[in-house]
């Protein structure tokens, strides 16, 4: 046996070691951790050092950078390109210790108290942010009003510069706008849309009619991207609001920043950062000339701040905020991971994974405080060329959690028109808008995604009242091999419609959904909007809401076929929407209405549902749940499900189902 591991590690080719320590010296060799006693040699004192250390390196060559603990400040990112890659036979690795920071912020120092308490410092002119931390926790600045929402009192017709390209005024309460406000260019209108939110700047205010005109429009003249009477909105960085604890303001002429202390914090106690750059780490292969990044590995760092500003006419994207990048970025890469690090306070996405991005693995990393979403996969368009596809991939063991914070329609996980993705194991929970979103073709034209695997994963708190139109999980566009398997869902609450559990949107067809427990919906825990022939079998639907189960279009083929499934409810419908024609088919499915009240199908009997062909073979029987009420799904023994055939469910897990998790401070009311 000695022998056989001794040939194996003649076969590995010779590994380089580098070390990275905040005592480094860039122009040490790197070969110890540790500076020598005469400090002539030591480690170096950045990674992108040791990067171009390793370039010199015959290509391919395996080698490892250990990264001691320490803040490691950038203002760029750290880019791997083609010539940094490793090989088939070992990786170029670089290991962070525990401890060891790559920080995009910057701090503040400087401070001096003003006699009401708050505190300020100078910031340099050329610098500007959107996003700041005291102490590790993220601070807003001051929003109007400071309870709940305002709402528009009136609908008025777009400029004439507007019209076609979206909506750029509305009405609203005396007062709520104002013309004379300091900075009015700095000021953002945040309006609040369906399932989405536009951030505006002002061009102008009509004090007397009250109306309130943007730079510029919201970009899509559809009556989901609208401004009518009725809509939320709220006031974001009013320098004449600033007065809570916690509450902050850059005054941009000035190039003051004031901070309202909360209470306990002081001068002396308060460590407060702000984003420089707009990523950390970027994985840059050549797409033109098909020249990739490959192998390596980032693992066990904390990487933390990335800035995000409105641009100057404002900002809005109809869905999922699927236009903003990552922290963390690949762009024609090849087998290259991303694990066990802590990623956090950022402006946009935590990790995106781009075009011509093969073999990705981001895994057992948690994602928190995020300005957009967690990770996203993929690109909206379908790409054609097999080389540039973006596939394969694997979003494994991760917690995503805090999302939505200057995004509220990001997503936790999103994936494009791009197939063989793995969404597995995943904690996603505390975000206002989607949980996984997969897909990107609206009905029934071509599609790039398929064969993508959403398993296992634990999905909550999604949507927490903000935005409406939404799903745990939510698929678009025709899916061939796609399958939602085990995956648990449950409290998603909309703002008005639409909080669903798993979510088919326009088009989804062919996709399986099994051994799933979806429940404590607002809506219902299923919805199709359309679709093709999509299969729902072992799954527990609980608690819906308004519904168990939504349909919304008749069509002239199969929609869907629902069997083998718990579906067990309260005083709420157990169908709902539209159920008109026959091109659905449900059997072999077990229902219970707490305390065995009667119900209908869709305003039938279960005669005349029956007569219809729908659950012939399904049973109206209490399926005997150890403990529906606080979400074990667990069927007791003698359950009439077990005889009918389910699977079981799996027990709860204390570290995610349980009340310890406390959330982040809302970002919105």
């Amino acid at each position: 046996m000695i022998q056989a591991a001794l040939f194996l590690v003649l076969l590995q080719p010779p590994k380089s070691i580098l070390c990275v320590a905040p005592d480094g010296n860039d122009g040490w060799s790197g070969r110890i951790a540790k500076p020598n006693h005469k400090r002539t040699d030591g480690p170096l004192a950045t990674i992108e050092a040791a990067r171009d250390r390793l370039r010199k390196l015959p290509p391919g060559t395996p080698a490892m950078v250990e990264v001691e603990p320490g803040t490691y400040r950038i203002t760029a990112p750290i880019v791997f390109t083609p010539q940094d890659s490793g090989s088939g036979i070992g990786d170029r690795a670089y290991y962070g210790s525990r401890g060891a920071v790559i920080s995009g912020m910057r701090r503040i120092a400087g401070w001096r108290q003003l006699p009401n308490g708050w505190v300020v410092a100078k910031i340099p002119a050329e610098w500007d942010f959107s996003q700041l931390f005291v102490n590790g926790e993220r601070r807003y600045r001051p929003r109007m009003p400071k309870q709940g929402y305002y709402t528009i009192t009136g609908t008025v017709a777009p400029t004439d510069a507007a019209k076609g390209r979206g909506f750029d005024r509305f009405q609203f309460n005396a007062g709520e706008i104002r013309s004379d406000w300091a900075n009015r260019d700095d000021v953002e209108i945040l309006a609040f849309h369906y399932w989405s939110m536009s951030r505006n700047r002002i061009g102008s205010v009509d004090d007397a009619s009250h109306v309130v005109t943007f730079k510029a429009p919201t970009g899509y003249d559809a009556s989901w991207d609208d401004l009518p009477k009725g809509n939320r909105y709220l006031v974001e960085n009013v320098k004449e609001a600033l007065s809570e604890p916690g509450e902050w303001y850059l005054d941009k002429p000035t190039h003051t920043l004031t901070y309202v202390p909360k209470p306990g914090e002081s001068i002396a106690n308060i460590d407060v950062e702000a984003p420089v750059a707009e990523s950390l780490i970027e994985f840059r292969g050549d797409l033109a000339t098909k020249t990739w990044v490959r192998h390596i590995v980032v693992a066990g760092f904390g990487l933390q701040g990335t800035n995000w500003n409105l641009p100057p006419n404002g900002r809005n994207f109809p869905q999922a905020e699927a236009d903003l990048s990552g922290a963390v970025r690949f762009t024609g890469a090849r087998d290259c991971k991303l694990q066990g690090c802590s990623l956090a306070h950022f402006g946009a996405y935590a990790v995106d994974i781009g075009a011509a991005s093969k073999n990705i693995t981001v895994a057992v990393n948690t994602m928190t405080d995020l300005g957009g979403g967690g990770v996203k996969v993929g690109e909206q368009g379908w790409q054609k060329d097999p080389d540039l596809i973006t596939e394969h991939c694997s979003i494994d063991s991760n917690v995503i959690q805090g999302g939505g914070r200057l995004h509220p329609a990001a997503v936790g996980v999103w994936i494009g028109q791009n197939p063989y993705i793995k969404v597995t194991n995943n904690f996603i929970r505390d975000l206002y808008y989607t949980g996984v979103s997969v897909g990107w073709s609206w009905g029934y034209a071509p599609d790039g995604a398929h064969d993508n695997l959403i398993v296992d994963n634990r999905i909550s708190m999604i949507g927490q009242g903000v935005l409406s139109d939404m799903g745990g999980i939510y698929t678009l566009g025709i899916q061939p091999g796609t399958v939602l398997r085990g995956n648990r869902i449950h409290d998603v609450q909309s703002f008005s419609y639409g909080g669903w559990g798993i979510y088919q949107d326009e088009g989804s067809s062919h996709i399986l959904i099994e051994n799933n427990c979806v429940f404590r919906m607002k809506s219902a825990d299923v919805h199709q909007h359309y679709g093709q022939e999509n299969l729902y079998r072992n799954n527990v639907f609980a608690f819906g809401g308004e519904a168990q189960i939504m349909r919304t279009r008749a069509e002239d083929h199969l929609s869907f076929t629902m069997s083998g499934n718990i579906i067990y409810f309260g005083d709420d419908p157990l169908l709902a929407s539209n159920w008109s024609g026959d091109n659905y088919k449900l059997d072999g499915n077990l229902y219970w209405r707490i305390g065995g009240k009667p119900f209908d199908f869709a305003g039938m009997t279960p005669d005349q549902w029956h007569a219809k062909g729908q659950d012939v073979h399904s049973v109206i029987a209490d399926p005997m749940f150890v403990d529906p009420a606080k979400g074990d799904f667990r069927l007791k023994p003698g359950s009439p499900a077990l005889k009918m055939g389910f699977k079981p469910f799996p027990a709860l897990d204390p570290a995610f189902d349980g009340g310890a998790y406390r959330s982040l401070p809302r970002a919105f009311p």
